[in-house]
């Protein structure tokens, strides 16, 4: 896990209430567990053996996310500059290539990263590139497929 956790107002409480939800899972758990005791001899109880992995999973996952909002700061929009990329800022992009779409990406700590949902942690090789530059910068990102160019079109900071 990394050094400096940073998060939007928004990621923490989001955080927070996914680790009530699954905390409150607790207890679907201990009743699957309780159910697959009751079929007797656990050595061959396979209900009982994926309810322990279950219960496992969620362990860990509570666990990851406690150790997370322990040591997670809190972005303070006030006081960050709103001219240059920072996490939580929203950035349109396009590539230098003849033909490249825009590409827009919100900038989060990596406990809030989704590319699913168009969000890269600062710590990505394209959201660590865009840190700290103004609309109209240049940026290069080492990709598999060589060096990517692409220009900071807008930026949205909240």
């Amino acid at each position: 896990m990394a050094q400096d956790i940073v998060l939007t107002k928004e990621g923490y409480e989001e955080l927070k209430e996914k680790l009530a939800v699954l905390k409150s899972g607790r207890s679907d758990i201990a009743e699957k567990l309780k159910v697959a005791r009751s079929f007797g001899d656990l050595s061959e109880n396979s209900e009982y053996d994926e309810a322990k992995s279950e219960q496992a999973k969620l362990e860990a996952e509570i666990n990851d996310i406690e150790a997370i909002l322990l040591k997670a700061t809190i972005l303070d929009e006030e006081t960050t500059n709103s001219e240059v990329v920072h996490v939580g800022s929203v950035v349109t992009i396009k590539g230098t290539a003849k033909g490249s779409a825009e590409k827009i990406f919100t900038i989060t700590g990596f406990a809030q990263a989704d590319s699913t949902k168009g969000r890269i942690s600062d710590e990505s090789p394209v959201g660590k590139a865009l840190m700290g530059h103004k609309v109209g910068d240049k940026v290069s990102v080492e990709a598999p497929r060589g060096v990517m160019t692409y220009k900071i079109v807008k930026l949205e900071n909240n």
